[in-house]
């Protein structure tokens, strides 16, 4: 999990707390909200990715990187509310490798 990379905040609890406060602050939920991730190209780190989202309509696009190693995991999906957004980026967090942007 790198989420916390070059973010002032401590702990993940911190950041948490913090992103949702912003999301409350600029989003009128519920409405679709673009979540991007970039995971070692794995189709079973995007099958875990997916699990995530079960339930939830959204759309994907992925993107390899030039080298193959990595790929670019931008999902939009239809949320109903910032609580919705830190759940789900917490359950992705807990996917070994992956990214959040």
């Amino acid at each position: 999990m790198d989420i916390l990379q070059g973010n002032q905040h401590a702990n993940p609890e911190d950041f948490y707390k913090s992103l949702k406060e912003k999301l409350e602050g600029h989003h009128d939920f519920p409405e679709d909200y673009l979540f991007k991730f970039i995971i070692p190209t794995d189709q079973s780190k995007l099958t875990e990715i997916y699990k995530v989202f079960d339930g939830i309509k959204f759309t994907l696009g992925n993107r390899e990187s030039k080298n193959g190693k990595y790929t670019a995991c931008n999902i939009n999906a239809f949320v109903l509310d910032a609580n919705q957004v830190v759940n789900i980026y917490q359950e992705v967090a807990k996917i070994e490798g992956v990214i959040l942007l």
